[in-house]
């Protein structure tokens, strides 16, 4: 099974969520389905700075699974983790890997990967 995961809820979501429960699973190969991307809104956007220890280890982990990594380009823009104009903005100062964009372009680039499942966290 293939799941895509959107990190949306504000506070704790992703730093306690997805650095204590699902990336050490991704990393020991226990998680159980196939991630096939993650996309981050608002302050979760910011677990994918550069320099970052869990964004640094889901980044490896990303490159290795062939995951997508992709923030809300809005939220990138507002918060300095990209530049450029919204529809066209380019990622600076995150993880390697990382892609901006709005739904348009999660949908694109999950095409290929087509997940069974949507989890919204």
């Amino acid at each position: 099974m293939k799941v895509a995961y959107v990190f949306s809820t504000s506070g704790h979501t992703a730093s306690y969520k997805l650095g204590k429960m699902i990336l050490p699973q991704l990393e020991q190969g226990t998680h159980g389905v196939e991630v096939v991307g993650m996309f981050f809104f608002d302050d979760n956007t910011y677990l994918l700075r550069a320099g970052d220890p869990v964004g640094e280890r889901l980044g490896r982990v990303a490159a290795e699974q062939g995951m997508l990594l992709m923030l809300c380009d809005q939220c990138a823009l507002e918060r300095c983790l990209a530049e450029g104009e919204i529809g066209a903005a380019v990622p600076t100062g995150t993880v390697a890997g990382v892609r901006v964009g709005c739904f348009p372009d999660l949908y694109a680039a999950l095409a290929d990967g087509r997940p069974d499942h949507v989890i919204t966290l």
